[in-house]
Parts: structure tokens; C-alpha cells; sequence
């Protein structure tokens, strides 16, 4: 992997684990030579991933839309800055210029991007891992709601392991290294839908 695409919130929570932990990412990240490609924002998660990066030697590539540069939140010390009309052209580039998913703490638009990201690989769109980093439990319920889902028969068996989840980055991208592209829905026959 040469490049991952970072979701996460642009907020700052009061617990610091949250940024600690954004910060470790983007380290990693650098320090194994990967491209950190990411909202382009200077605040919360998404600020501290990027200027860890940074920091550490590494290329960050952000993509905002222009509505948020005009607001001063875009981070202008990234290698590469692409300011793009909307979310969708956003979402596209994240896809394009990576290797797969890692998913932070995050709000309704970091689940907006998971769920997104997840939605693509079932159908086909992109065969990449969409990686989870459950950081202080944050993403327990979620976790256990995805095995709901597939337990009722939403999430079909091909699909189950779409999701890669851990708790530390380093256990994340080993999982994401050793991914195994899943049959997509495209490539079913009906008996299997």
C-alpha cells in the first residue's frame, strides 16, 4: 500500500486519546513510506493526522472542497492540496489516489465516507481494504451493529469481511496488507443475492 485514505473527524474531542492516537497514524504512516490522502483540514483528527505526517518526513495529499477553504480551515502545509466543487468529487479523489481505507473517530461525515467506501467494494467499485482503528471502543457499537447486519442477512456472506478492524494501527495495516478482494455483487449470479 502507497497510499491510504484517512477518514476522521475534524472535531476535537475533550478525551486526548482521540488526537494521540491521530497523531500515531500519521507517524506510521510516514514512517512506513505511505502517502497520508486525507480531507485537507487543519482541525481536530484530521489536522493532528496530517501534521504528525508531515512532521515525520511524510507526503499528505488533502482534497477539500472549496466551500471549506473559504471557510480557513483547509491545511495549506500539505505536499499536495487538490480543492475540489463538493463532497462527491471528494469522495472520488480519496478512491483514486488510494490504496484503501482507514477509518478515526469521526462524526456523520467520516460514517458518511465509511459507509461509502463499504457501499463501493460490495458492488465492485474498488476492490481495497476499508480498515477500522477502534480506538478507546469508539467503534464497538458499530462493529457489533455491522455482525447485526449480517446476522439478519443484510451484509451477505461474500461481504462479511469488507470491514477490517483493529485497535492499533500497526495490527490495522498488517490485516490491510494481507486483504483478499471479495466477490462483488456485479459478480453473483442471482442464486447468491
Amino acid at each position: 500500500m502507497k497510499a491510504l485514505a484517512v477518514y476522521c473527524g475534524s472535531a476535537t474531542p475533550a478525551d486526548p486519546v482521540y488526537i494521540d492516537a491521530a497523531r500515531h497514524v500519521g507517524r506510521t504512516l510516514a514512517e512506513r513510506g505511505i502517502t497520508t490522502v486525507y480531507g485537507g483540514g487543519r482541525l481536530g483528527l484530521m489536522g493532528a493526522v496530517a501534521d504528525a505526517a508531515l512532521a515525520a518526513g511524510g507526503d499528505v495529499i488533502g482534497v477539500i472542497p472549496e466551500a471549506l477553504v473559504g471557510s480557513e480551515v483547509a491545511h495549506q502545509g500539505c505536499t499536495q492540496l487538490h480543492v475540489v466543487p463538493g463532497m462527491h468529487e471528494r469522495k472520488r479523489m480519496f478512491t483514486d489516489l488510494s490504496d484503501g481505507f482507514i477509518n478515526l473517530p469521526g462524526g456523520v461525515g467520516t460514517m458518511d465516507e465509511l459507509w461509502e467506501a463499504v457501499s463501493w467494494a460490495q458492488l465492485g467499485y474498488h476492490h481495497k481494504p476499508v480498515g477500522i482503528l477502534n480506538i478507546a471502543g469508539y467503534y464497538d457499537h458499530l462493529i457489533a451493529f455491522n455482525a447485526h447486519m449480517a446476522e439478519v442477512g443484510f451484509v451477505r456472506d461474500a461481504h462479511k469481511g469488507i470491514l477490517v478492524m483493529a485497535q492499533e494501527i500497526d495490527d490495522l495495516l498488517t490485516k490491510m496488507d494481507g486483504y483478499v478482494p471479495h466477490k462483488s455483487i456485479f459478480q453473483m449470479k442471482a442464486e447468491d443475492l
